[in-house]
């Protein structure tokens, strides 16, 4: 599905967060990425992702109405939704049992429904979710929740927050990202640091990410008196600016982005002057729902710019992986999955024809510096002159390739034993 002039369909980034959740969308009327304020008339952007079950009845709120209500007493807040969705255990409330996908899946609708200024939930054409993390355990829980919700859109995908990151980058002009990009996250354990770089001497230039944390306190704990507040301010800008400055210490840093609702003008005095000189510095906290949105676009429309670039993160398969075969009689490679996918969704199947062999060889090439190498896999006890197997690779996590080869015999020259043969790789 490509978004043309005219196309109803839009196209929504959500990020689900376990505290609070954005979403941002395009349609082809504004033909901008915008993201939804939860308060009319105002650039309220977090959904705190909480609901709240009124008091004896059935009714249910989301999001800042849902904390409120619980404000004055008129019910129960039920809290960490993703994460409960992924415990998997029932949630008690007023002595009444509920799933806790099917909690997520009330917040999601609710919450979706936001989108009705802009149209109906039946023009939604494609979404991409983000989380801090992605897994195929995450995305089980996406999925059945999804169900709940019979949305019409033709393409859900999911990313993490480092690929929402990087699907921003390569989106906004070419030098805010010449150099190393600074992506500082303030959440309540501390300041995450996600630093993404670029090997220019590779075709296409290899995008990669490294990360570091630091404690910091929370900006929500600020002491009520003047005289301490000024003191603890003060020190958080001495505190983040000696971080930074260790960060930045020798390196080449073209951009600054500072996301999160901690991060204030208010404080950071030095730090700020610090970072602005010779960078460019943003602050905002909407850049990983602007990022899913951007890259579902990208999968449905490629920008020449993206051809550019391959990003490596740790969500990525790093290596390609191939069939070393032989056709007519001369070696040849055919590919089975690329470097650049995220993990979670790498996966391929081909049928093979066995000639006088129990064996294959696969190809596996690092595209991050590692040396190359041959992995074999043996069939054992496939003891017959020709035969035909299915050939299917997944990705049960980042560094690890599961291998599953079934025996489907050779037409009517022999009957299909279905024996299957399981093999783990490191990749």
């Amino acid at each position: 599905m490509i978004l043309k002039s005219g196309n109803s369909k839009i196209i929504v980034g959500y990020d689900l967060g376990n505290a609070s959740s954005q979403i941002s969308y395009y349609s082809a009327e504004t033909k901008e990425v915008e993201t939804l304020s939860s308060v009319v008339g105002d650039q309220v952007y977090n959904i705190p992702t909480v609901l709240c079950k009124r008091f004896g009845s059935n009714q249910w709120l989301y999001g800042r109405e849902a904390q409120e209500a619980a404000g004055r007493e008129e019910g129960i807040l039920v809290e960490n939704l993703l994460e409960m969705a992924l415990d998997g255990e029932p949630v008690q409330i007023e002595g009444e049992t509920y799933d806790p996908v099917a909690l997520l899946t009330l917040f999601l609708k609710r919450s979706l429904g936001l989108l009705s200024g802009v149209g109906p939930v039946e023009r939604i054409g494609a979404l991409m979710f983000t989380c801090e993390r992605m897994d195929h355990g995450l995305i089980d829980v996406l999925g059945r929740a999804l169900g709940g919700l019979k949305l019409r859109a033709r393409h859900v995908c999911f990313q993490s927050y480092e690929d929402s990151f990087y699907q921003y980058m390569i989106h906004q002009p070419e030098e805010l990202y010449t150099y190393q990009v600074l992506l500082c996250r303030y959440g309540k354990d501390g300041i995450e640091v996600c630093r993404m770089q670029s090997n220019r001497r590779t075709t296409p230039v290899v995008v990669y990410m490294e990360r570091e944390e630091f404690s910091f306190p929370a900006a929500d704990a600020m002491p009520e008196t003047e005289t301490l507040k000024k003191e603890r301010m003060e020190r958080m800008d001495r505190d983040f600016l000696e971080n930074m400055t260790r960060i930045c210490q020798g390196q080449m840093i073209s951009s600054v982005f500072l996301i999160g609702d901690g991060f204030s003008e208010e404080w950071m005095k030095d730090s700020l002057r610090f970072l602005c000189r010779g960078r460019r510095v943003f602050l905002g906290n909407n850049l990983f729902s602007k990022g899913a949105c951007l890259g579902m676009m990208e999968r449905l429309k490629p920008s020449p710019q993206s051809g550019n670039y391959v990003h490596l993160g740790q969500d990525k398969l790093k290596t390609n992986v191939g069939l070393r075969l032989s056709r007519r009689g001369e070696d040849s490679y055919y590919a089975l999955m690329d470097a650049g996918v995220n993990w979670y969704e790498a996966s391929a199947s081909c049928e093979l024809y066995l000639q006088d062999t129990d064996s294959f060889e696969l190809v596996l090439t690092p595209l991050n510096g590692k040396k190359g190498k041959i992995a074999q896999v043996a069939l054992e006890g496939l003891h017959y002159p020709v035969s035909r197997v299915l050939l299917q690779a997944r990705m049960p996590s980042v560094e690890k390739m599961e291998i599953t080869v079934e025996d489907l015999g050779f037409g009517e020259f022999r009957e299909a034993s279905h024996q299957v043969w399981t093999e783990e790789l490191e990749v």
